[in-house]
């Protein structure tokens, strides 16, 4: 059995924080632990230095390799920080920037 796991502290949630399945909308300073086994990813968040975990809605998804999980990480860390109510990204890629204001 293979597995791997990535946590990246200190992500600050942008506007409208992240939505979990567990509490609703989590924003602030946040942990981000995504663990990869048999094919799956899944990835939990909590308030920095807390010990709770709250399971980011949209995980678990499909994962095929260690090396797809860590790129899979990074891409849920990017939506943390994009916050807007941000969900697993449900193709393993981070949201489009938001449009800029109109002048």
């Amino acid at each position: 059995m293979s597995w791997a796991s990535w946590t990246t502290s200190g992500v600050f949630a942008g506007t409208g924080g992240v939505r979990t399945e567990e509490a609703g909308i989590l924003s602030g300073d946040l942990t981000v632990h995504t663990t990869w086994s048999e094919g799956q990813a899944s990835v939990a968040v909590q308030y920095s230095g807390s010990s709770d975990w709250f399971t980011l809605t949209g995980s678990p998804v499909p994962c095929a390799s260690e090396e797809e999980s860590r790129s899979f990480h990074q891409s849920v860390v990017e939506a943390v920080r994009a916050g807007d109510g941000a969900t697993v990204p449900p193709d393993g890629t981070a949201p489009a920037a938001p449009p800029a204001p109109a002048s």
